[in-house]
């Protein structure tokens, strides 16, 4: 089948790279030239494992291109584009959404279907709806669920596919069977719904995702306050099926260009309905989320005093692992507020100095562990990178100049970090996690939990 594919963002060149690994013939469509440029020379234009090899593995099969008229021989269009927060509210921005459909109409011709995938709030393809079946085609909704750095993986072997369409509409199913046939012949679970449900899938995976988040971050707080374990709280609770341990990793919280802003997009669309008071609570899960920036920032402080002339090591920068992408990042946060407040930040990170560059050039960055972590008076780990994550805490020792570390993802193996004499300090973690200090807790297994949802 011939496939378009509009917006070639993390969404969208994924998705295009997909499609063609599954068979078809696509043609990827952006405004971007320099993002077109490399796509076209089969390199991803972000950070995503595994992107690269799939555009090359498939070159025979992808176009990219600027040019709009190239979707006119395409028999699905895929509109990827991105719905950011709207400059002055909380409401999703639905613009670019606009602007591809309407860019796309001249080339549409009845058999042809429009299936939306980019996150839009409830009541938007049921709009859009009506100007696409003015040429004769269809549209129907089939929403994304990809974690960045997972991304590739999501696309060819995803866990469910979600069909949004109108009343009846028998034959988008079967076009949407016949792009997905060999995921479909998996037996992977397939919802066919109507438009609004579809819609709401994604928002409300996105909020219940983000709620499971801050509610273990809440907890952390709680713990900090009596001197308890967040760690072992949430191994304990993720025992219980109902409950399940994923996403209740306790610590910086979520970030990226997904949960926040759609967290505040869903709740703004609520308000549009008359319904405001039914995700209220949103507005908690968001305040409980940036509240976690803060507190490294005062747990620093109360270790070491005022930050001034403070050197401090920021071991991530990326909103998580496997990735580049610092929209919101929570550690990008940390850097800039420790910054403000004083401190002589030097970061680092694996793959992210060159987009947290572009966000923050104010930071010092260091693409060396190293050279970061040199004279340090204090070390934060930020994103939890495997090569952080698997520091030697002696080797380490040697290099800065005071042994503080907080793991604000609480990712370390405590009882070995404070064994090589380093001050530990995680968030929501008995408070003293001192060497010295006798209420140190003698035994704290580190959860395995993922902690973010990741989507795109």
């Amino acid at each position: 089948m011939r496939i378009s594919v509009i917006g070639c963002g993390y969404l969208g060149a994924v998705h295009a790279a997909g499609m063609a690994e599954l068979g078809h013939d696509v043609v990827g469509i952006d405004v971007d030239p320099a993002k077109v440029a490399a796509l076209a020379r089969a390199e991803a234009p972000f950070h995503e494992p595994g992107l690269t090899e799939l555009l090359r593995a498939n070159r025979a099969r992808l176009l990219f291109t600027t040019d709009i008229a190239a979707a006119r021989d395409a028999r699905v269009h895929f509109i990827a584009v991105g719905t950011p927060q709207s400059a002055d509210s909380d409401a999703a921005d639905t613009r670019y959404v606009d602007a591809a459909v309407e860019a796309l109409l001249p080339y549409l011709r009845p058999g042809h279907l429009v299936v939306g995938k980019s996150t839009v709030p409830v009541g938007t393809a049921e709009r859009l709806a009506v100007s696409v079946a003015s040429t004769g085609a269809r549209l129907a909704w089939n929403p994304e669920f990809l974690r960045e750095g997972r991304a590739v993986a999501d696309t060819i072997t995803p866990d469910r596919l979600v069909y949004g369409v109108a009343e009846g509409d028998a034959v988008s199913v079967a076009a949407l069977d016949e792009v997905y046939e060999s995921i479909v012949a998996r037996q992977t679970p397939r919802i066919v719904t109507d438009l609004a449900t579809a819609q709401l899938v994604k928002s409300a995976a996105n909020a219940f995702l983000a709620t499971k988040i801050s509610f273990i971050n809440a907890m952390a707080e709680i713990a900090e306050a009596v001197g308890a374990d967040v760690v072992q709280l949430a191994d304990a609770l993720g025992h219980d099926a109902r409950i399940g341990r994923a996403f209740l990793g306790a610590g910086l919280g979520f970030g990226g260009g997904c949960l926040p802003k759609d967290i505040r997009a869903f709740r703004a669309r609520a308000g549009e309905l008359g319904v405001p008071d039914a995700l209220g609570f949103l507005a908690d899960v968001d305040s409980i989320n940036l509240r976690r920036r803060t507190r490294v920032a005062d747990v620093l402080e109360q270790e070491l005093g005022p930050l001034i002339g403070r050197r401090i090591a920021v071991l991530g920068l990326a909103f998580k692992p496997d990735s580049d992408d610092v929209r919101d990042s929570p550690a990008l946060a940390v850097a800039a507020m420790l910054r403000d407040r004083g401190g002589d930040v030097v970061a680092t990170d694996p793959v992210a100095i060159p987009t947290a560059r572009a966000r923050d050039p104010f930071i010092t960055y260091r693409s060396n562990t190293d050279d970061a972590l040199r004279d340090a008076d204090a070390v934060v780990i930020a994103t939890e990178w495997a090569q952080f994550r698997a520091l030697d805490p002696v080797a380490t020792g040697q290099m800065v100049a005071n042994r503080l570390v907080v793991d604000a993802r609480n990712v370390l193996d405590v009882d070995a970090w404070r064994s090589a004499g380093w001050i530990v300090r995680g968030l929501g973690r008995a408070h003293a996690l001192r060497v010295e200090d006798p209420r140190a807790v003698q035994h704290e297994p580190e959860g395995a939990a993922e902690r973010e949802p990741d989507h795109v």
